[in-house]
Parts: C-alpha cells; structure tokens; sequence
C-alpha cells in the first residue's frame, strides 16, 4: 500500500444489518479507512482474486453464510502466498470452541464474537484498527 492511499478494509458479511452496523461502528473512529461490503466467501474469493476492489490491509470475516463457510475461505486464503500476509479477523455469533480453534488453525489473525451492544462493537473496531491497521 503506499503511503497516500487509504487503508481497505473488506466486511465480509450475509447480513446486511449486519454489514451496515459493523461499517458505522469503523466510522465512529476510523473516517479515513475505505470499507468494501462483501455478502458471502466466494465474492471474497472473486474480489482477491480479480483486484478490482483493491488490495485490503485486513478482512473481517464471519463465519456462518450460506453456500461457502468463513472457514473455508479462510484456508483458501491462508493457502495463497499472494494473500497470506492479509491480517483475518474473525467476527461471528458463534461462542463453539471448535470454530475458535478450528479458526486460529486455519490461520485467523483473530477471533472475536459478536458484541450485544453497538458501544462494545464501536470499541472492538478502534482497538482492530489501532492493532492491525496501525492508527493513532
């Protein structure tokens, strides 16, 4: 990325309410990042691969959607060298141990559950970007 661009976020969600709240909760802190909504993993898989949305400097990721899991994309990306340095946050409804552990396995750079509250979601993306994204 060079320094004059701004950082990418790709939301990678099947609930567009969703989406929506998680993209307000970066905004309450973060105005300067781009976000790119994506609706299921194959689309992430299609936006990696083509470009045209541009390279992100993190994915976060939920796990349940139908047609491909989060998981499987998950490998998929951990398997490309292209892609592997991407950070992957894990954002999901799921509380099962084995999707946290099956999810660090694979590669995710995190792995954090839906907060109940938009205040907690609004403090969970400003550490995701003051952790990952390196803003003050």
């Amino acid at each position: 990325m060079k320094s004059n661009e701004q950082p990418l976020i790709f939301i990678v969600d099947d609930d567009p309410d969703d989406r929506q709240i998680i993209l307000d909760a970066f905004l309450e802190n973060s105005p300067q990042i781009d976000y790119v909504f994506i609706e299921n993993a194959e689309t992430l898989l299609e936006n990696l691969h083509s470009d045209e949305s541009g390279f992100p400097a993190l994915i976060l990721l939920d796990l349940n959607m139908p047609g491909m899991l989060g998981l499987q994309a998950l490998k998929e990306i951990r398997s490309n060298k292209k892609f592997s340095q991407i950070p992957i946050i894990v954002l999901t409804t799921s509380t099962l141990h084995q999707d946290r552990k099956t999810s660090y396995e694979l590669g995710a750079s995190c792995f954090l559950h839906k907060p109940d509250s938009y205040g907690e979601l609004v403090e969970i993306t400003n550490s995701i970007v003051k952790l990952w994204l390196h803003e003050n």
